[in-house]
């Protein structure tokens, strides 16, 4: 699965061959098509396996320390930008990749990768709902719309990182996104 992670994420889904991630695994093709039936089934697979790698790093991720919901929200931001290391393929998202490739043409890829990006929003809605109970209880977006938003603009930075090849552009997004966020929320809190 490593393999697999490494080599779409640097690569992208279509241009991925079934050699190239045996090689990078150092294993034959004949063991692949004893785990996979196909690529595909590869992809949905590896969606799954980094939804469940993701969601223990940011499970254990610092942003969660704060009392304050909004607090963590605006924590979730610093921490996705710190998270910008290294080269484009190493901070990217693995099933943004795939879906923007995929999403009309290969549905059960489209489907796993869904169920990664939704699943992580709806973690971080979490959040979001609580500070919008205590800072925002009357404005009219929902806090699984902000969730989707945060992931829309964390997903269109790493097009741009890619575009750029670097990840100043990506960290630029993100401090419009953590700007925005506490615009959302800035007004006196329920009670003031």
């Amino acid at each position: 699965m490593e393999a697999a992670l490494s080599v779409i994420r640097a690569k992208g889904y279509t241009a991925t061959r079934v050699e190239d991630v045996c090689e990078a695994a150092d294993l034959t093709k004949g063991s692949f098509f004893h785990h996979f039936k196909s690529k595909e089934e590869l992809a949905v697979a590896a969606a799954d396996y980094w939804s469940q790698t993701t969601d223990a790093l940011f499970a254990a991720a610092p942003y969660h320390a704060p009392s304050d919901p909004l607090e963590r929200v605006l924590a979730y931001v610093d921490f996705r930008k710190e998270i910008l290391a290294g080269e484009v393929p190493e901070f990217t998202c693995l099933v943004g990749t795939m879906v923007q490739e995929v999403y009309e043409t290969v549905p059960a890829i489209r489907d796993a990768c869904d169920r990664s990006i939704s699943g992580h929003a709806a973690e971080v809605e979490k959040d979001i709902a609580a500070a919008k109970a205590l800072y925002a209880p009357d404005a009219t977006w929902t806090p699984e719309s902000l969730a989707l938003h945060t992931q829309a603009v964390i997903q269109g930075s790493f097009i741009l990182a890619k575009a750029r090849m670097g990840a100043e552009v990506a960290a630029q997004s993100l401090d419009h996104l953590r700007a925005y966020v506490e615009m959302l929320f800035a007004q006196p809190r329920k009670g003031d």
